[in-house]
């Protein structure tokens, strides 16, 4: 069953910075095409990830990639900071910044363009959220522009039928997207303080988070697991299997 169209695709080369809109990408069998593949270790917290949670201005640092892409290795990470400061991954002088301003110490740690283990990448390979959502998020919250960046997705759906959280009916059922790709819908998506976030400036409001608690429970999007790897591009179908 057709059931709407990939409205935007986003990967966040980066971890915490803000992610890419491509048109096209590879799914691998952990996600997007290096999605959270670069990411900070906050050595202060043995096994943990430095992310918006400690330092919010992360979600203001612009990471893209540079290249095509390659089973080998990642074409160049662009990175362009709050100031417009423009620093390639692994340089000195970006991870000092980050280490002055979050005062925490980090390191720099980059995973294969094969594998990116959960942890980096969040709870699952890929979230998806919709655009009838988003619209009735909005109206709930009850201020304008609600940014889906917040929100961190990788699949924006643009639906066919406009009905909001229909996404939440989908779990444990196949979606197909474009003429390869297959994934497994999981679960919920449980937010937390990232969303407060915005992404342009860094500021924060809790109303947002509040709003979701109380009224959807804590949940907004779903997570999906990659059952079939492939491309997927802007436009492509999406399809509802079982």
């Amino acid at each position: 069953m057709l059931i709407g169209y990939i409205k935007e695709i986003i990967r966040h080369p980066v971890k915490s910075f803000y992610g890419e809109s491509v048109q096209e990408t590879q799914v691998m069998e952990y996600g997007l095409y290096g999605d959270r593949s670069h990411a900070f270790l906050d050595t202060t917290r043995l096994g943990k990830f430095l992310t918006i949670t400690q330092f919010p201005e992360m979600a203001r640092y612009k990471a893209r990639f540079v290249g095509e892409e390659s089973q080998e290795e990642y074409p160049n990470v662009e990175i362009i900071t709050p100031q417009g400061k423009v620093f390639s991954w692994k340089n000195e002088e970006l991870t000092k910044e980050i280490e002055e301003k979050s005062k925490c110490n980090i390191s720099p740690i980059t995973f294969t363009p094969s594998h990116v283990p959960i942890g980096a990448i969040e709870e699952e390979h890929i979230q998806l959220v919709t655009d009838a959502s988003l619209n009735k998020l909005q109206e709930i919250w009850g201020k304008t522009d609600i940014d889906h960046r917040r929100f961190r997705p990788n699949i924006l759906i643009d639906l066919k039928e406009k009905i909001p959280f229909i996404e939440e009916k989908w779990f444990n059922k196949r979606m197909k997207i474009g003429n390869e790709v297959e994934i497994h819908l999981k679960r919920h998506c449980e937010r937390c303080m990232i969303i407060t976030v915005d992404p342009e400036n860094a500021e924060k409001d809790a109303t947002l988070l509040k709003t979701v608690a109380k009224e959807r429970n804590n949940h907004f999007g779903v997570y999906a697991s990659v059952t079939k790897t492939g491309h997927i591009q802007i436009g492509d179908e999406v399809l509802l299997l079982d």
